[in-house]
């Protein structure tokens, strides 16, 4: 099992657990990326403290974060995915997501034949580089578990056989259903913080499709709070991207400002993460949290600009555009009273929390022998008839 960072280490949890935990299995862990970088929590403790042994680590992320720094990084991470891979031998590497980190490892499972099942295959997110990069891992996978219907059809018209490719659901909603979640006044004894009515979660990363709309997506985040004075505002940290230093930057100078109102926690950790979003009035950003686990917890979202274009959404979820204005409306429209209740009636499009005992079952039972070399999937043919129909051939 592969984890980079706290990106997809959350939604992994309920699935390493479970393999942990069966006797059938043999659990061997590689952390990497983000989980040793210290502005991001240095999160390697926290999958310690959750009771899993870290096998192999794999120190990769270079202190700048330029493009040129990432693709180095990720040079880095091939390095050190090879010697690991060696050393622990699996039989099937598990990998989740879209990250440069979960691509390089892929690549170097390739290269030893080593099978690869993917988790979360078939999004799209038009305003990031991430779509390219999932993509690249789906062809390199040969089982495929995706969240949607929807994602399930995209994976198959990538050329993958429909028999290795499962719509399970998101296993990260597993972990929303069955989190033993910490009371406000908990969360607030721990963090010396009351989460006072309203309070608003802000996470914000770096729109690695274009950096200039993380800057004014940020500032427009940044000028529509200060219309909430009487807020209680946590920021958490931005990903490990290409301009990330910049908006945490901004992110520290704002808390710095306004240390009445807001507080900046890098890394909360997923039990007390969820606890947050469960007892907030809003999740203020463009993160795919604010898409996935929070209409779960039923709180609702302000999603800023075009990061997370292309995904689906439940309807406790505002899309707005980049400017003060349009932020504040949004906040303004989420903390009404008709809004609040509408969230707390909200699904999430991302399964229905049992995707970790699919996934698990599917991963026992698989013939990892005949998954190497696979074969390009065609998609059936269509022509079209005299009478203006389509017909497969």
């Amino acid at each position: 099992m592969f984890t980079g960072s706290r990106a997809d280490y959350g939604s992994l949890v309920p699935v390493m657990a479970a393999l942990r935990d069966d006797s059938d299995v043999d659990l061997k862990l590689l952390v990497c990326g983000g989980h040793l970088v210290p502005t991001q929590g240095y999160t390697l403790e926290q999958v310690t403290q959750d009771g899993f042994v870290a096998d192999e680590v794999v120190d990769m992320v270079l202190a700048n974060d330029t493009p040129t720094a990432v693709a180095k990084s990720f040079g880095l991470g091939c390095i050190g995915f090879t010697d690991a891979l060696e050393r622990l031998n699996p039989d099937l590497l598990v990998v989740l997501g879209d990250r440069y980190e979960a691509l390089a490892v892929a690549v170097c499972a390739t290269l030893r034949l080593l099978p690869v099942a993917h988790l979360a295959g078939g999004d799209v997110t038009e305003g990031s580089t991430d779509d390219p990069v999932r993509h690249a891992i789906t062809k390199m996978s040969q089982l495929h578990f995706t969240a949607t219907e929807d994602m399930r059809r995209r994976v198959i018209q990538l050329g993958e056989h429909p028999d290795t490719v499962f719509n399970t659901g998101a296993p990260t909603i597993d972990s929303v259903v069955s989190a033993p979640l910490i009371g406000r006044d908990d969360w607030a004894s721990l963090y010396g913080r009351e989460l006072t009515e309203p309070t608003i979660v802000v996470t914000y990363h770096p729109v690695t499709a274009d950096p200039d709309a993380s800057h004014e997506g940020l500032d427009a985040l940044l000028a529509a709070l200060e219309h909430f004075p009487d807020a209680t505002v946590v920021f958490t940290g931005t990903n490990v991207d290409q301009g990330g230093s910049y908006l945490a930057k901004l992110i520290e100078d704002y808390v710095t400002d306004y240390p009445r109102q807001a507080i900046l926690v890098p890394s909360l950790g997923k039990l007390h993460y969820l606890s947050l979003i469960h007892h907030a009035n809003v999740v203020v950003g463009n993160s795919s949290s604010g898409l996935t686990e929070t209409p779960t917890l039923q709180t609702a979202t302000v999603n800023i600009g075009s990061r997370q274009d292309g995904r689906p959404r439940a309807d406790s979820v505002i899309d707005c555009g980049e400017t003060a204005a349009d932020v504040r409306a949004a906040i303004d429209r989420a903390l009404s009273a008709d809004m609040q209740e509408h969230a707390r009636r909200a699904q999430s499009p991302y399964g229905d929390g049992k995707a970790t005992n699919r996934i698990v079952d599917i991963l026992k039972h698989a013939d990892l022998d005949s998954l190497i070399p696979k074969r390009f999937y065609d998609l059936p043919v269509t022509v079209r008839t005299s009478d203006a129909v389509d017909t497969e051939v």
